[in-house]
């Protein structure tokens, strides 16, 4: 049995989290002698009780481990420790980083300058927009969009990175076979075509209030900051806030109306020290030495000139429907010969672009 192995072995077992793994790793120096010592041995290490010094010594009698690997092959995931190379970076800073990653797609060198961008399942039009306009930004210009792969803002902000054509990580709080929620199983295909599908739990391993948690300690901990998008005070994305504080991590807050319950997260945020977030420029501005401004993409109103970007067929079409006069989203359907469901994702990534701002009453404009 080798490291990875024996490491996969007791994260199945009950009653082991990564911070006793540490502590016995440090006391047995590997892996496979943790799973070959008696229970004796194991109540020698600092902060091992008998139930759990019990649980690892008779860890065959209670834990598929071939089972388990045999899955992961025929699932087509693969299994990350900490001493690999593709294991975040950002993660293993943590007070008590995964001991293994299952992971679907790949993880990537890039993916070490990724930002969290978490919210609420039962969100607002306003919020899912302001999640995938700020993805699309993010991403765009090289930052890997983290989240937890749940309804409402966390799939806007994987579908909006994925519309600019880059990065994006979900982490879920189930094992990697599991689609939850039902509808996303399609989606977790795309990203982890594109990017990757991570968890810490083993297969068919279901949800429950204690998995999400767990799970918010990756999205928060793998990143150089998070986002809040749209919260209320009770919101599980809180949760992410409070741990990316604890890691030393940047927050950002978007503010939304003050009468609505889904903003009161945010603005409570907001109040204790969260950067205010109107737009990516303010996350990118906490990390300028990463992306310092002149590395940026410039938009046509900085050029003068379209840049040389990859468009769309659609969204040429829809750049040659408008002009520098304002045009309403009807007379852009008109004449880009587009249907509808085309034209808006086709201007909002010529937003996200800077090419065409959109003005109140869904009017829209070139930007040179």
């Amino acid at each position: 049995m080798d490291s990875r192995e024996a490491l996969v072995a007791l994260n199945l077992i009950e009653h082991v989290g990564p911070v006793r793994v540490r502590q016995l790793l440090e006391h047995f120096g590997e892996a496979p002698a943790i799973l070959a010592a008696s229970k004796q041995q194991l109540q020698h290490v600092r902060g091992i009780g008998e139930e759990t010094a019990e649980a690892i010594a008779n860890w065959e009698k209670t834990i598929d481990l071939s089972g388990e690997l045999k899955r992961i092959g025929e699932f087509g995931c693969h299994v990350l420790i900490q001493s690999d190379e593709e294991y975040p970076e950002l993660l293993r800073q943590i007070y008590d980083p995964p001991v293994v990653l299952y992971v679907k797609g790949r993880l990537s060198a890039k993916d070490k300058n990724a930002v969290a961008m978490v919210g609420s399942r039962m969100t607002t039009p306003y919020g899912q927009e302001v999640a995938r306009k700020l993805s699309y930004q993010l991403a765009y210009v090289g930052v890997t969009v983290v989240s937890g792969g749940a309804r409402g803002i966390d799939t806007a902000a994987h579908q909006g990175a994925m519309s600019a054509k880059g990065r994006t990580v979900a982490v879920l709080g189930t094992g990697i076979n599991l689609v939850f929620p039902p509808e996303n199983g399609e989606l977790f295909e795309r990203i982890a075509a594109n990017g990757a599908v991570i968890t810490q739990f083993p297969f068919n391993r279901n949800a429950d209030k204690q998995s999400f948690p767990i799970r918010n300690r990756i999205v928060a901990g793998m990143t150089l900051g998070t986002v809040v998008v749209e919260a209320n005070l009770s919101s599980g994305a809180l949760i992410t806030a409070n741990m990316a504080v604890e890691a030393g991590r940047q927050v950002f807050a978007v503010p939304g109306r003050i009468d609505s319950p889904r903003s009161k997260g945010c603005h409570d945020l907001i109040k204790k020290g969260a950067k205010l977030c109107e737009g990516a420029e303010d996350i990118l501005s906490e990390f300028e030495y990463l992306f310092p401004a002149s590395n940026r993409p410039p938009g046509a109103n900085e050029t003068g000139v379209l840049p040389a970007l990859n468009l769309s067929e659609n969204e040429q079409k829809v750049y040659d429907a408008l002009s520098k006069e304002t045009s309403n989203i009807d007379e852009v359907i008109r004449h880009s010969g587009l249907p509808s469901s085309a034209v808006s994702v086709a201007l909002l990534g010529l937003e996200m672009k800077r090419l065409i701002r959109q003005l109140p009453g869904k009017m829209f404009m070139r930007n040179s």
